[in-house]
């Protein structure tokens, strides 16, 4: 589902420099192989409806510091850059659905999974799994590319960022969208890492919060249109009040309708992270209400797929659901309060942002 309550001027201003920039890379390299136009479609297929929360949060930080109303359609190089989040999120999507054998993704099948099937359907030969587990990771990779190779076509739309103040500014977009990606991977290792200790740690799975959600989703996007748009650094730190808070309440709802969430909704099978053995702040909290013994099956029944029922309602009956509730609410007013810092035109924009952010379905 798409956010309905921004600019739609903005949405279609997305959609319309994803579409281009599929459609150059079709042009590209077309003939090479017939096997390459399904490998594109694959990509161009995976982003074609995702939400846009981080070309949003983008276009929110360019406006932000440069006070362009969203009544106002930004500068197509600017689309062009806030765009290339897409990729930078399938990619992350892909990866991780590999990584935790999901099997849907937006209520369709998993990459790897998509990939698996068509090696039976057209029965080809060897592992149907290792080859739609190949193509998964490779698909990734090209997304991961994409996302450079679209923000580098932002200078070849608007000459005024190869050179003088616009290339200065165009090397801080690529600075931030570095530590972003290092970010982003080291959250994810860490996440994939707390999954192989008995433990769940509280602190631990904050971080990985921060580092997965926080940064990667709201903080680093909206720095990177802030210093495309000129901004400063007293300004990236307003936004980051905003940001930080914003992301720990968005990653701390994907935890709960990773457990709670309606597959009609979520696109996935209710109780999927139980199966992947998350260890969110949801799990901690549980572990540390339950009693020794609860506790103890809580433990051994994370990472199957048996008793994702009972779990769930482990999780349920402890009060971690409330808890976690709570924090989500005083993680959404620190960030409601602190966007009175920005400028006028960033909290009429920021504001709906928040609002999706927190009180999504999916």
């Amino acid at each position: 589902m798409r956010p309905t309550d921004n600019s739609p001027v903005d949405l279609v201003t997305i959609d319309t420099a994803l579409a281009e920039f599929v459609a150059r890379q079709r042009a590209r390299w077309a003939g090479v192989h017939p096997e390459l136009d399904g490998f594109v479609d694959a990509a161009a297929d995976f982003v074609a409806d995702g939400k846009r929360m981080r070309p949003l949060f983008c276009l929110a930080g360019w406006r932000a510091a440069t006070g362009a109303h969203t009544a106002a359609p930004a500068p197509r190089a600017v689309v062009t850059a806030a765009a290339s989040w897409e990729w930078l999120q399938g990619s992350a999507l892909v990866h991780d659905d590999l990584m935790d054998a999901s099997d849907t993704r937006r209520g369709r099948p998993s990459v790897h999974r998509a990939f698996e099937r068509r090696h039976r359907d057209e029965g080809r030969v060897g592992d149907p799994a290792g080859f739609g587990a190949g193509a998964a990771i490779l698909l990734g990779d090209l997304m991961l590319s994409w996302s450079d190779e679209m923000l580098r076509h932002a200078a070849d739309i608007d000459p005024d960022l190869t050179a003088g103040p616009g290339a200065a500014r165009l090397a801080r977009a690529f600075a931030v969208l570095d530590t972003c990606k290092t970010e982003v991977t080291f959250g994810q290792y860490l996440d994939v890492a707390a999954q192989t200790r008995a433990e769940v740690d509280a602190d631990a799975a904050m971080l990985v919060v921060r580092l997965k959600t926080a940064k990667y989703t709201i903080e680093r996007p909206l720095h990177l249109g802030a210093v495309l748009g000129g901004a400063d650094d007293d300004l990236l730190e307003r936004l980051s009040a905003v940001a930080m808070p914003l992301g720990s309440a968005f990653q701390l709802r994907d935890d709960v309708l990773g457990v709670f969430g309606d597959p009609a909704t979520t696109g996935k099978p209710a109780g999927d992270d139980l199966r992947e053995g998350k260890r969110t702040l949801l799990i901690a909290r549980a572990m540390a209400r339950l009693s020794t013994d609860d506790a103890a099956r809580l433990s051994d029944m994370l990472g199957t797929s048996a008793g994702v029922t009972a779990a769930a309602e482990l999780v349920r009956s402890s009060g971690a659901l409330q808890d976690v509730e709570a924090e989500i609410d005083r993680c959404a007013a620190q960030a409601t309060g602190a966007l009175t810092a920005l400028p006028a035109v960033a909290q009429e924009t920021l504001a709906p942002l928040i609002d999706r952010a927190v009180r999504r379905d999916r």
